[in-house]
């Protein structure tokens, strides 16, 4: 297991140049026959590297614009043959195959053209053949071949050329890693073009574990946490930490569910999220006083909650959040000083993200399988207010309609069924979570207190009957915004009407069972 296996002769053909000059280099000192292709074989060639071409190799030329040059016997045979199997070794002889104990393939960059935006010609062109085929071979064969599928891989092959070769474990392990690579290279190409067709009944996302967790929701449960793959630079799981403990599962869940909640606001915002929905949510013309106002919806609550900003965290701000036990803090920035304020506290975890993209899909397990949707974006027409609809009321001031627009994208955050309360810009009551909307109002009104009289309200969907929007009507609301929809809409409709309060009805719902 642990004998290594020398190298003779080594195939090379990659797309990525990194490195390429130098470990062509550390071959050919090393005695190693090189054979090559098109640009990979000139670039050795151009540094004074002794390269075979394949196509004087294979007798065939390189045609149709490189589409094939190594879909030939003599490359596949050298790369497939068991060379600890005698019927093998006899049948190249009797052919003039030589066998290869090193393969180094990288793959033209699909997911980075699709990514790009380039024609569907030119996405069609970066899919791969000849390189999957050899990556594939040698991995099935790494009992006599060694397979290096990326630059990063360069390292293992230095230290194993210097050592007269690989092990059989070595060889195993960047096995893997090929079919691992491969594997993702189909997954992004027969997802890409499903996209094309339209076609929805497949569906493949790739994810890197970048960390161990201690445990998940609770502790008998073992977790990590993986990262989509491509990575997406502005998601959570791309946070650089500049101070605290390794965030935990439900650090994570919270975390995101924060960070989503202050991005659906392009004001400065700062949402405070405890077991997934907000202790509060504000806006203001500056973070420190939106930071202020959302801690002022709920502070109970907030005690070691999760504060995510919108904006950079301001010294302000900062001195005040020290003042309050915070399990994480997440922004796309921190003024100077800020950082050094609240890492007085050596628990709260300091996290810096390249702000907010949401993946264009969700996926949730189910026994059996997963359930795939659309993300819920704020982003339909009924979200606009120009686009609602008044069903009861009279005219509405800029400030009043500001409030109810505001309440409108923050109950989004909430998980239904969901009510939140809002007074100039910042969130003064929530109910979330209840098996009926009745319960959620009434918590709604019981968190705001007195704060209630003269807020709006928005509902993340319709009312079924008029009985949740009377005890939002009691507690003296001043406006309602809800998706409407019901059979019972004249009823609800009715109520606002004989309230006296304006009503609106956006056409479009943001439910949340999670």
């Amino acid at each position: 297991m642990t004998e290594r296996k020398a190298i003779h002769r080594a195939l090379i053909s990659v797309y990525d140049k990194t490195g390429l000059v130098e470990l062509g280099r550390a071959l050919s000192d090393k005695g190693i026959e090189i054979l090559s292709t098109g640009s990979t074989a000139k670039t050795l060639q151009a540094a004074g590297i002794a390269v075979l071409p394949v196509e004087e190799y294979t007798g065939f030329p390189e045609m149709m614009g490189g589409r094939v040059k190594t879909l030939h016997p003599r490359i596949h045979g050298g790369i497939l043959a068991d060379q600890n199997d005698p019927s093998h070794l006899a049948a190249i002889k009797e052919q003039n195959i030589d066998t290869f104990e090193l393969i180094i393939v990288n793959l033209y960059p699909f997911s980075e053209t699709i990514a790009s935006g380039a024609s569907y010609a030119e996405c069609i062109e970066q899919i791969d053949i000849g390189g999957p085929s050899m990556l594939r071979g040698a991995a099935k064969n790494h009992g006599s071949v060694a397979v290096i599928s990326d630059p990063s891989q360069y390292g293992l092959l230095t230290h194993a050329l210097a050592a007269g070769g690989f092990t059989l474990a070595e060889r195993s392990a960047l096995a893997m890693e090929t079919f691992r690579k491969t594997a993702e290279y189909d997954a992004a190409i027969a997802q890409w073009l499903g996209q094309q067709l339209n076609d929805r009944t497949w569906h493949a996302q790739i994810f890197e574990k970048i960390s161990e967790l201690r445990y998940g929701e609770n502790p008998h449960q073992g977790a990590a946490a993986f990262a989509t793959k491509p990575h997406i630079t502005s998601g959570i799981t791309s946070a650089i930490q500049h101070h605290g403990k390794e965030m935990s599962f439900n650090n994570y869940t919270d975390g995101d569910a924060a960070v989503r909640a202050a991005y659906d606001h392009a004001d400065p915002c700062v949402a405070i999220i405890k077991h997934a929905n907000p202790c509060g949510i504000a806006i203001a013309s500056d973070i420190a006083t939106a930071h202020l106002r959302a801690h002022e919806c709920d502070p109970v609550s907030a005690f070691g909650g999760v504060v995510a900003a919108n904006r950079a965290v301001s010294v302000a701000m900062a001195s005040k959040l020290a003042e309050i036990f915070t399990e994480v803090v997440i922004a796309p920035g921190y003024e100077a000083g800020a950082i050094d304020i609240l890492a007085k506290k050596p628990s709260i975890r300091i996290l810096e993200i390249k702000g907010y993209e949401t993946n264009p899909v969700e996926m949730r397990p189910i026994s059996g399988g997963i359930l795939v949707q659309q993300t819920d974006l704020i982003d339909a027409p009924g979200d606009d207010p120009k686009n609602w609809k008044q069903v009861s009321g009279g005219a509405v001031s800029a400030d009043l309609l500001a409030d109810l627009a505001f309440a409108w994208r923050s109950v989004r955050a909430v998980k239904s069924n969901a009510i939140l309360l809002a007074k100039d810009g910042a969130s003064v009551g929530v109910g979330m979570g209840q098996v009926n909307r009745v319960d959620s109002a009434r918590l709604a009104v019981s968190r705001a207190g007195d704060r209630a009289q003269g807020a709006v309200a928005s509902s993340d969907a319709f009312f079924p009957f008029a009985d949740g929007l009377q005890i939002l009507i009691d507690a003296g609301v001043s406006a309602v915004v809800a998706p409407g929809g019901s059979v019972r809409d004249e009823e609800v409709i009715a109520a606002a009407a004989a309230a006296g309060i304006p009503m609106f009805f956006t056409g479009v719902r943001h439910f949340s069972h999670a």
